[in-house]
């Protein structure tokens, strides 16, 4: 049994994968890490190995107080991938989308990917159908752009996310909205468009918090994938055992 452990910046994602199948998943503060780790343990003691993607911080001494009794490995830049890395500037690259990466090349091997995770930033990563990582995008998220619009002006309120009415906001809050979401999803089918006029037979996934929100928003076809970054980092792990 293999333990997922995806360290955010606010949050923590923990996952089971029982004979390549997810079983299990939560998220819990970063304040309850050890905690956390010591009861999986615990409850489910045929766990043999884990792998830890830190995206937030994680200080040396939690790390050095972790249990030994399972096989952990630590993601970064220099773990053995299930695809070729052309990036180039490979030491610079998150781990958040060296796991997006793998999941694609495991999921989806021969083809086209790109994948777009909409979280605290949208991120674009594409693989082509040779295995090899070519690199991406990176642009702000939902939530981020509406912060920005509020923190630097004078007057624009601080919104909660929410589907424009119409292509035309009848109102500062509803401008804001059509801004913000419309615009977004705009973004996300410019890029789509421009990759499938180059690569025709392309396969998007889109995953990450606000996936399910901008979907319907989108007009391009696409497979949303909540659980995207957990298999990749399962599939990252899988292939360090061998």
């Amino acid at each position: 049994m293999n333990l997922i452990i995806d360290v955010g910046n606010s949050t923590v994602k923990w996952a089971l994968f029982e004979k390549g199948t997810l079983s299990f998943r939560s998220t819990t503060t970063s304040e309850a890490f050890e905690a956390t780790f010591r009861q999986l343990l615990l409850d489910y003691p045929a766990i043999t190995h884990a792998i830890l993607s830190v995206v937030g911080t994680l200080s040396e001494a939690t790390l050095q107080n972790l249990p030994p009794s399972v096989a952990l490995l630590f993601l970064d830049h220099h773990t053995s991938v299930p695809f070729l890395n052309k990036y180039g500037t490979p030491e610079t690259l998150g781990v958040d989308r060296i796991a997006l990466v793998s999941a694609a090349a495991s999921l989806y091997p021969k083809k086209n990917v790109l994948v777009i995770d909409a979280g605290s930033c949208i991120t674009y990563d594409f693989i082509n159908a040779d295995n090899a990582y070519m690199g991406g995008a990176i642009a702000p998220g939902l939530q981020m752009r509406y912060r920005a619009l509020h923190t630097f002006t004078a007057n624009l309120p601080l919104l909660k996310p929410k589907q424009p009415e119409s292509l035309i906001g009848t109102s500062t809050s509803a401008s804001m909205h059509v801004g913000v979401v419309l615009a977004i999803a705009k973004e996300i089918d410019g890029f789509i468009g421009d990759f499938k006029a180059t690569y025709s037979d392309l396969t998007v996934i889109l995953t990450g918090g606000d996936a399910h929100f901008l979907r319907d928003s989108l007009k391009n076809d696409i497979f949303a994938n909540s659980n995207f970054l957990l298999e990749g980092l399962h599939f990252i792990l899988e292939h360090n055992k061998d």
